[in-house]
């Protein structure tokens, strides 16, 4: 990871990092899931995110998931207020355009800032290739997340740990879409 710059004293990272990995690595890759994904509620409504699927539980049985809570780690509580990106997704925050706000104004970007680069430290160091995160989440969105309107409304774009992950060179899935996750794992595990 480059850091080029901070934005409120959270270092942005600017430059993906080329990653290899041996034959070991490739052997057993890993991938970073939300922590709410079949874990405990830690949502910021209390609750999580349940998926049932064969490949969820062969990827667990051979001991491959990582959770991780970008949110909590950079310090959220549970329960917390709704938060959505405001002006744009995850790279127009991380670039310094956006901002996270929670429904009753507070601004929460240099939280969630910290939280993807804490998200993308843990994967990198715990060998994850891919993740496999909250769709809609202003952390883990990976194929849309909220307008910033609070009402409900969608609209295409990644959260910023999804874009900081993409950035630093792991590919991200949704939770609803395993089966192409499965097929990169399986990619990433071939020789070279």
């Amino acid at each position: 990871m480059v850091l080029v710059e901070t934005k409120g004293g959270v270092p942005i990272f600017s430059q993906p990092v080329e990653i290899t990995r041996s034959t070991e690595e490739r052997q057993t890759a890993r991938i970073l899931v939300s922590g709410c994904i079949n874990g405990p509620a830690i949502r910021f409504n209390e609750t999580n995110v349940q998926v049932e699927s064969p490949i969820w539980d062969r990827w667990s049985s051979e001991g491959r998931l990582v959770h991780f809570c970008a949110e909590l780690a950079a310090g959220f509580p549970v329960p917390r207020p709704p938060a959505e990106i405001l002006g744009g997704d995850g790279q127009t925050v991380i670039c310094g355009a956006g901002t996270v706000a929670e429904d009753n104004g507070n601004d929460v970007t240099g939280q969630f800032l910290r939280g993807a680069e804490l998200a993308v430290e843990h994967a990198l160091a715990k060998g994850c290739v891919a993740a496999v995160l909250t769709d809609g989440s202003p952390s883990c969105g990976s194929t849309y997340i909220y307008d910033g309107s609070f009402e409900g409304g969608t609209r295409p774009g990644t959260g910023v740990v999804a874009q900081l992950l993409i950035d630093n060179g792991i590919e991200v899935f949704p939770e609803s879409r395993l089966e192409e996750a499965d097929a990169y794992m399986r990619a990433q595990e071939q020789p070279e």
